[in-house]
């Protein structure tokens, strides 16, 4: 099985197909606890010194990973054989740690969805399952290269045969999961 995620600020759409890009699941994934903050550089320490936006980011990354562990661990254990790969949408892999030049322009408008990113990454690595960053502006295209002809079955077939929600969302994620095979 290869899982392919579309990601926003604490929570992510997440598709698993078969090698053949048969779906097999999709769900809505929860990448926080109730009642953090889903931006603690971009909104929620604004107003703080780098210090205390340190300690926030701290203990929202700390939330993340458990929520995000839950969330892949109840997935996996409702499919019918292993995940062995986990997309995720690329991010610049010199981004900076540290939490003053994250506060800055033009990092802090990334630095929070960067932040679910690596934390996805690390849950699929510390699994046991490849990662594979993928481009979002080209990732259906790259899909509908390797499909060929069965592009427009595989990609929007599932809206038809599983029902709503099938969003460009579902369509990334499930494309992402046909280019890292």
């Amino acid at each position: 099985m290869r899982l392919g995620i579309a990601h926003h600020l604490g929570w992510a759409v997440a598709v698993t197909a078969s090698g053949d890009h048969q779906v097999v699941d999709r769900r809505r994934i929860e990448l926080i606890e109730p009642g953090m903050p889903t931006a603690p550089i971009e909104h929620d320490g604004k107003a703080l010194d780098d210090a205390a936006a340190a300690a926030l980011v701290a203990r929202v990354r700390a939330s993340a990973v458990r929520a995000a562990s839950a969330s892949l661990d109840q997935l996996a254990t409702a499919l019918p054989e292993p995940i062995v790969s986990m997309s995720l949408r690329s991010w610049p892999l010199d981004f900076p740690d540290d939490i003053a030049v994250q506060r800055r322009p033009p990092h802090d408008s990334r630095a929070d969805s960067v932040m679910y990113r690596q934390v996805l990454a690390e849950l699929a690595n510390a699994r046991g399952w490849a990662v594979h960053l993928y481009d979002a502006r080209d990732v259906e295209g790259q899909a509908i290269r390797v499909l060929g002809a069965r592009a427009d079955e595989v990609l929007h077939g599932p809206r038809a045969t599983l029902g709503p929600p099938w969003t460009k969302d579902h369509r990334m994620a499930l494309a992402a999961t046909i280019i890292a095979g």
